[in-house]
């Protein structure tokens, strides 16, 4: 028989609605501070999920083994699986969880050592860990880049597992993954700068939504996709500068400004003069 009782404990919580990312998507979050004896399940997940327990004592039961757990450890509930989980009844466990799913979310599970035979971690620094949730938990809905944060807090989340728990892994791995957007993007954007392109259409082509590219490539390069992307073709423009059978027009035409005035209006803003008085020093 499957029984929860929400109203014993203090529980806050998030589910998502919106899948958006291949890689890796949050799927809901929350923290509990279970009551004496609270128990989930036994209940099949469609995704994982990691509790992990700040505070107090529980068990965890999957593939029919029991696993007695204290502070500072976490278990992972794979989808698909059946199991059960259930506070003690003289020292409940009060913890925090993540759920999520995702193409590459067993990569990284496999990374921290999370395997089908071992679904069971630990991590010592618990303000850490709860910290990360609590964040997530603060953010408010209608913010603009609240996904792609949220997913970055989920990075981090499993960065920390794996730093400690895996093989010969770390947080590394997460942030080549991370690189290789910001690479891609870049390579989209020195490529296509000569057309009227979308930064859309460049998180088109690496694979993930604009606001995640945003935090991503930000994060990695300083400023936005679309800042280096005025930055290229100004540049590429002051190049052109000095071919003099080219006009102003052909040159803001070839860096993607079909609008000579917009292109003008961009150039003194970057550069600090026309592109006429640039091109008079120059000549």
């Amino acid at each position: 028989m499957f029984i929860e009782d929400f109203s014993q404990g203090k529980k806050k919580s998030v589910d998502l609605d919106n899948i958006k990312y291949i890689d890796l998507n949050v799927y809901n979050f929350g923290m509990h501070e279970c009551m004496p004896g609270y128990s989930y399940g036994p209940t099949i997940r469609d995704h994982y999920i990691i509790h992990y327990i700040f505070k107090g004592n529980g068990c965890f039961y999957a593939d029919n083994k029991k696993h007695d757990l204290c502070e500072g450890q976490g278990f992972l509930i794979r989808p698909g699986k059946l199991t059960f989980y259930q506070a003690d009844p003289s020292n409940p466990w009060h913890y925090v969880w993540v759920g999520f799913s995702g193409l590459k979310a067993g990569i990284y599970l496999e990374q921290a050592n999370l395997t089908l035979d071992n679904p069971i971690f630990f991590y010592k620094n618990k303000k850490a860990m709860k910290k990360c949730i609590l964040q997530m938990l603060k953010m408010k809905k209608d913010s603009q880049f609240r996904e792609s944060r949220l997913l970055s807090h989920l990075y981090m989340f499993l960065s920390m597992i794996i730093e400690e728990n895996g093989e010969n892994h770390t947080r590394k791995t997460i942030e080549k993954d991370i690189r290789h957007y910001v690479i891609k993007a870049v390579e989209y954007i020195e490529q296509n700068y000569s057309r009227e392109i979308q930064i859309s259409e460049v998180a088109h082509f690496t694979g993930i939504v604009r606001s995640y590219l945003f935090t991503v490539f930000k994060q990695s390069m300083g400023i936005s996709p679309q800042e280096y992307l005025i930055k290229y073709r100004i540049n590429k423009a002051c190049e052109l500068m000095h071919d003099s059978l080219l006009s102003i027009s052909d040159i803001s035409r070839s860096v993607g400004y079909n609008d000579v005035y917009q292109f003008s209006k961009i150039f003194k803003k970057c550069i600090g003069k026309s592109p006429s008085e640039y091109r008079k020093k120059l000549l």
